[in-house]
């Protein structure tokens, strides 16, 4: 069965090597000079490609964002700037032999359906490399092309932008700070870019001001007793609280500990609307620069002036220079007909964020279309073997009646959770989308069952965080080295940080696990699977 894979990012090149592991002919087309994606920084702004900056790093751990069966190296820093990720993306590349199932500065035309799609799925795919298009027919189709790449400029929604004389531009086409120096800087959104881009401003401007019109909370890499946030947030302990409590209180719970770090009110912070869910911001220095006056947060944009900017009740001008609109992406397929994916308010509607309702042979999926609080990666690992085996014919897809209605069930559930905005929609729970995925192709960790044959590392499993690893102790894509990976990675956290070690030294975070107590994991997970 051959399969064409669009893109050779992070997506991408887990779809390839996952159609080889089972068995498929796997070929995938990438526009660019080289693999990588989102994490090839190049200093010019390629069309079509995602554009970075260059102090860009990580929001997730190491050890939370590897491929599940290729473990980070122990003394890559916890958080990575893009570059190791990008070093870690060609590593994976070569260890697994993908590099000769990529064709380079090969540009992805058009997918239409063959002409006898009803019977066989297929899908005629035109492609264009040195200025030759040529045309191939294909089994299936995984369309792994990011969603990073066609910035939003809503410019309509700013009343005098059009006679302002300063400079302006979306972020997409940040590269240094150097452009913002002595100047009077205003970002308009409170995105991780929108926050990451007047933290380095600051640094050289003369003045800089956030617009904000929900507000956010904040969260820091460094969380408790100064472990990575999402190795203390992300595990099944907390999820099955956060599952199992009434909603939105778990999400209050979080916001009060996160308003115990800072008063987010105090700091022109709060969310509007703060009942409901609203994904946090991962930044370490904006409350000590807004606490030391490098940067202000102000209320919404009302209307630009000339040399300055109106916010919402605030009477006063603000004199600004630079502009930068932080206002996050569109979702575009130019290649696919609109009748195959259609995109509307940003959302694609798509079964489990992947697969297209109404086609009549599921022979296309959408990789990565997704924004869960917690690594990308294995995420799109999980959606890329789950696809895999549904083009092989090893799992089934639901009826489409029964696809569109819980998509539909979905999209209200989540714009009556996570705000009034069908972005937002793209957002979803972490550890449960991975379970879910992960049950459909028989990977689900059984904690019961390891309570009985490995009870430490069902310690590890329930109390620790949800490691991309415990998806390969069973099931088709078994690791033999799953458990040993669990086992070992608080080491790989602390290696590249514990670079001076007293003589009394304290123990480890794991040695807090069995302080918890043997008993309180077999009520925890008693609890779990009553």
């Amino acid at each position: 069965m051959r399969v064409a894979v669009v893109g050779a990012g992070v997506s991408g090149l887990t779809a390839t090597k996952c159609c080889l592991d089972e068995g498929l002919e796997p070929t995938c087309f990438e526009q660019s000079q080289d693999i990588g994606g989102l994490w090839r920084y190049t200093e010019h702004i390629e069309a079509g490609r995602p554009s970075l900056y260059p102090s860009v790093i990580s929001n997730t751990s190491k050890e939370m964002s590897a491929f599940s069966d290729f473990p980070f190296p122990e003394d890559f820093p916890v958080f990575l700037p893009n570059a190791q990720l990008l070093d870690y993306l060609q590593r994976y590349a070569e260890h697994f032999s993908l590099r000769e199932h990529i064709k380079l500065r090969t540009t992805v035309v058009s997918i239409r359906k063959h002409a006898d799609f009803a019977t066989t799925g297929q899908w005629n795919v035109v492609t264009e490399a040195g200025g030759k298009q040529t045309s191939h027919v294909f089994d299936a189709v995984m369309v792994c092309s990011g969603n990073f790449s066609e910035p939003s400029l809503p410019l309509h929604c700013f009343p005098g932008i059009e006679r302002f004389q300063g400079q302006y531009f979306h972020s997409r086409q940040y590269k240094h700070p150097d452009v913002f120096q002595g100047k009077r800087v205003l970002v308009v959104g409170m995105g991780n870019s929108g926050v990451d881009i007047a933290v380095e401003a600051s640094r050289v401007a003369a003045k800089v001001t956030i617009s904000t019109t929900r507000g956010s909370w904040l969260l820091s890499r460094v969380f408790e007793h100064g472990y990575p946030w999402d190795m203390v947030l992300n595990t099944r302990l907390m999820s099955l609280i956060k599952t199992n409590l009434p909603r939105p209180l778990p999400w209050w719970l979080l916001n009060y500990k996160l308003n115990q770090r800072f008063n987010h009110e105090n700091y022109g912070l709060q969310p509007e609307k703060s009942c409901l869910v609203r994904e946090p911001v991962l930044n370490d220095d904006l409350p000590s620069f807004i606490l030391t006056g490098r940067i202000t947060i102000k209320p919404g944009v009302k209307e630009f002036k000339d040399n300055s900017v109106v916010f919402h009740n605030c009477p006063e001008e603000e004199p600004v220079d630079i502009v930068v609109f932080c206002t996050g992406y569109n979702v575009s397929f130019p290649f696919l007909e609109e009748s195959v994916v259609r995109v509307e308010n940003k959302h694609a509607s798509l079964y489990k964020y992947v697969f297209p309702t109404h086609l009549q042979k599921p022979t296309l999926a959408v990789l990565g279309l997704i924004k869960p609080l917690g690594g990308i990666m294995p995420v799109t690992e999980m959606q890329a073997r789950w696809v895999s085996r549904v083009f092989k014919g090893l799992c089934q897809l639901p009826s489409q009646s029964v696809m569109e209605k819980e998509v539909n069930e979905q999209k209200k559930n989540q714009v009556r959770w996570f705000g009034l905005t069908f972005d937002e929609v793209l957002k979803t729970e972490w550890l449960v989308y991975l379970d879910t995925l992960a049950s459909f192709i028989g990977a689900k960790p059984s904690v019961l069952g390891l309570l009985c044959t490995d009870p430490r590392l069902a310690l590890t499993i329930f109390f620790g965080p949800c490691s991309p690893y415990q998806y390969r102790l069973g099931g088709p894509g078994r690791w033999e080295g799953a458990r040993q990976a669990i086992l070992t990675q608080w080491d790989r956290v602390l290696k590249p940080t514990r670079t001076r070690v007293p003589a009394a030294s304290s123990s480890s975070f794991p040695s807090l696990l069995t302080v918890v107590g043997f008993l309180l994991l077999l009520v925890a997970v008693i609890f779990a699977f009553q």
